[in-house]
Formats: structure tokens, sequence, C-alpha cells
């Protein structure tokens, strides 16, 4: 029984292997027929396709290949007619072009043919690319007699003129203009500066140490500051950019050319000496008002007179002090306005860097707010004083009620004040912020207002006092600002 059942599905395997071969045998001749049928239509093809082409193209009417020359015939023609000279037209009646029977003269073929060339030649000439938007506009600013092709900008070539132009400055780069230019712009800054006696000091650099060691050796020739026609003079010294360390030689008594001798060291290091400056400020000692800037000396190049590597004699020119040259320090506040509320806030952060007015070398600061219209002082506010500092910090605000119809017509004037308990208080500087105000007072101003609810921080640069004519009790019209309303 088991033999008979394993022989059927023996035979039963049998006959699906068979099936399966005469398929797979099936599916290969298919596969051979389609391409070898390919592979024919491939080599065929071709010969089929070009056979019609070419009977029909032999096949074409002579007329239709002679139409081009025709057609060009009549453009040349008309090209002829339109652009040739008057002197070409007395031989008009003798041109007459044909391929068949031609019988112009040999003298007027070759004219025609120059003719031609050299119309063709200016065509191309002349032929521009489209310009852009821009590149008309600028050409719409040039004058109507010049043109833009005929600017030369090269500098050392002369232009090629041609019959009728006359030659022009325009486009043309002439150096000697700008050589003399600056050498008179130079003299003039020269003689703007003046001079208010000479400063001798020695540059050199410790290395084991890393301190640049300055000594100030003398100074000769110093204005007159006193009414007994002498001065009490010493010098102030910064490495800039860092003004936090600073030196002070003594103070000589009574004296136009004073001899300091005195040696100070700047801790720095050798490699950041090409981006560091020696200032020098020369000031004459007063003991009851501000001291008064002679002059300052900046040395720009350290490496001016050697390497430092050993002691260096330099002699330098006391430029006189300008209004701009006197650091009187800086104050730095935020302003904030809430136009619901028609208050503004100015609240005082710090001072830094303040001119000393004390005999001790330091001053007793305070800061004075002053909200101005049209010169008259409509409210003022103090901070408090701090004592023995020329930076002191403060972090105090200072509250204004100004309704927003009103923002646009005042003013603030903030004086940093050195307060004496014997005497009158000095002003050590000024500055203002408002619409009226001038550099960073009018961009600190529009920018609290562009940002409302804000506040917006700067540092301002403190300014001398004009005189009393723009003093802050100064008087003039202006109406009060309303209160705010209430909501």
């Amino acid at each position: 029984m088991d033999k008979a059942i394993s022989r059927s599905i023996l035979s039963f395997l049998i006959d699906i292997s068979v099936s399966l071969l005469a398929v797979v045998v099936s599916f290969c001749g298919l596969a051979l027929l389609v391409v070898s049928l390919f592979v024919f239509w491939k080599l065929c093809w071709p010969c089929w396709k070009s056979k019609p082409l070419t009977s029909n193209i032999n096949t074409l009417p002579q007329s239709i290949s002679t139409a081009p020359t025709e057609v060009l015939e009549t453009e040349e023609k008309k090209e002829v007619k339109e652009n040739e000279k008057p002197a070409l037209k007395a031989i008009e009646p003798a041109i007459k072009i044909s391929h068949t029977s031609p019988d112009i003269p040999a003298e007027v073929q070759t004219a025609l043919k120059e003719h031609l060339i050299k119309h063709a030649r200016v065509q191309r000439q002349t032929t521009e690319p489209t310009s852009s938007s821009r590149h008309n506009s600028f050409r719409r600013h040039l004058p109507r007699q010049m043109q833009v092709s005929s600017v030369d900008f090269s500098m050392g070539t002369e232009p090629v003129l041609q019959r009728g132009e006359t030659t022009t400055s325009i486009g043309r780069i002439k150096p000697e203009l700008y050589k003399q230019k600056s050498v008179d712009s130079e003299g003039n800054r020269q003689e703007d500066i003046k001079t208010c006696g000479k400063l001798n000091f020695t540059l050199q650099y410790d290395y084991e140490n890393e301190l640049l060691v300055v000594k100030i050796i003398k100074a000769l020739d110093l204005p007159a500051k006193d009414f007994t026609g002498t001065s009490d003079p010493y010098v102030k010294m910064y490495l800039l950019p860092d003004r936090k360390k600073k030196f002070q030689t003594r103070v000589h008594r009574k004296t136009l050319n004073p001899l300091f001798d005195e040696t100070f060291q700047f801790p720095v290091a050798y490699d950041q000496l090409s981006n560091r400056k020696l200032h020098f400020s020369v000031y004459d000692f007063d003991r009851f008002s501000r001291h008064d800037m002679i002059g300052e000396v900046i040395l720009d190049n350290l490496f001016e007179v050697s390497d430092l590597s050993r002691e260096a004699t330099v002699w330098k020119d006391i430029h006189c002090a300008t209004t701009e040259s006197i650091d009187l320090g800086e104050i730095m506040f935020s302003l904030c306005y809430l136009p619901t509320a028609g208050r503004m806030t100015l609240t005082v952060i710090k001072c830094r860097n303040l001119k000393a007015m004390d005999v001790t070398g330091s001053s007793d600061p305070y800061v004075k707010v002053s909200l101005m219209c049209e010169g008259r002082r409509l409210k003022k506010r103090k901070t408090t004083t701090k004592k023995n500092t020329l930076n002191p910090v403060y972090n105090e605000a200072i509250i204004f009620d100004i309704p927003p119809e009103n923002v646009d017509q005042v003013s603030l004037s903030i004086a940093v004040m050195d307060y004496d308990r014997v005497g009158h208080n000095e002003v050590i500087g000024v500055c203002r912020t408002g619409l009226d105000a001038e550099g960073l007072g009018r961009d600190h101003w529009n920018e609290m207002l562009a940002y409302h609810r804000k506040p917006i921080t700067h540092w301002h640069p403190l300014l001398e006092l004009p005189g009393r004519a723009t003093s802050f009790d100064s008087q003039g019209s202006c109406p009060s600002p309303k209160p705010p309303s209430t909501p």
C-alpha cells in the first residue's frame, strides 16, 4: 500500500517538473523571437526610411530651390536703395541685378560691393544690446551733448577723436589735482592745530615684567593760566583705550618750564603695544575752581622712535586744548516714556572718569536734571551726592509728567555737578537729549519715542558748559505742559 502511494506521488512530481520545463522552454523561445524581431527592425528600418526621402528631394521643382536667391536679390535691392549715398544714385540706371543676363559694368560692381561691405560694417558697430533701466537712468543724468560711448575712462591713453569732435576733460582722471588737494588740505590741517609748548619723556619696555616704563622729564614754554603770569602744571597720563589705569605727576607751582622727572609703569603685553596709544594731558592746578586743561599729546605709534628695547627719548609738541578734546567724563542713563500715563522716567545709572574738581584729586558728584521748553526751565530734579569718587553709581529714577501732545516741545538737560560745602557748586559737565538736541541726544530721544514702555540706555559724553547764557536758569516763554488726564 505504501509503495503504491509513493509511486503515485513520484509520478505526480515528474509530471509537474515536465510541465514546468515546457513552460520555461516556451517562454525562452518567445523571448528569443522578440529579440530577433527587434534587431531586424533596427537594422532594416533606416534603409526603408531613407528611400522615400531621397526620392522626394530629387522630385522637388527647381523653382523652389531658386526662390531663396530671388528673395535675397529683392532684399539686397531694397537695402541698396535705402542706404546708398547720393554719389551712388547716379549709377542706378546701369544697375540691373539678374542671374540670367548680368550687364553690370565691372567698376559699378566693385563700387557696389565696397558700399555694401562698408554699410554692413557700420551696422555691426552701431548695433547695441538691449540696456537695462539702470543704465538708461545713468545715461539720462549725463549731459545731452555727451555720448556715453565716447567717454574714455582710461588714465594713460589719449582718446581717439572723430572728425568735428573736440577734446573734453569729462571722464578724465588727473592725479596731479588730487595730489595737490591732499597737500593743501594737510597744510591747512597743520595750520589749524596750535601748539602750546613741548613735552619731553622717555619710553622703554621691560620684557621680564611685561611693563611699559614711561618717564616724564619736563615741559617747556607752557602758556600762563594765572593772573601772575605763571601756571601750576601737572601731567595726567593714560594708555588708551584703557582709561581705568591712569597716572598723574606732582603739581609744580608757579612755573612755565616744570621739571617732573617721574617714572610710571603700565602693565601691558609686548604684542599689544601696537594697538595702544599713549595720551598725555597737561593741566593747570587751581585750588578754588576747576583745573584748566593746557594741552595734550597723543603718541599713536609707540614704536615711532625705536623698538623700546632701550630707553628712547621723545620730544612732542603740546597741542592746545579745545572743547572737544577736554575729557570731562561720561554719564549713563535710561529713558522710558509711557504715553497712556503721560509719564517719562529718566534713570541715572552711573558716571565714569569724571573730572577731578577738588584738591584731593576727586569730586563729590551729583546729577541735576532739568525739564526745558524753549530755554525755560519748567522742573528740576536731583540725585543724591556721592562723596570722594570719580566713578559714582546712582541707580536713581527721576520722573516727569509730560502729556503726549507736549513731548515734541520739551527736552532734558542733564548736568553733573560737584558739591562744595563752602562756596557754590561747580558744573563738571553737561549733556542734553530731545528732538532739538544734536547727535546722540537726539537719537536717544527718538529711540525712546519709537519703543514705548521700554527703558533705552546709552552712554553720553559730558561737554563743557558754554556760558551763562545757556545755563539752566535762563528764562524764556513757553506754556507749561498740561497735567496728564486722569483715566
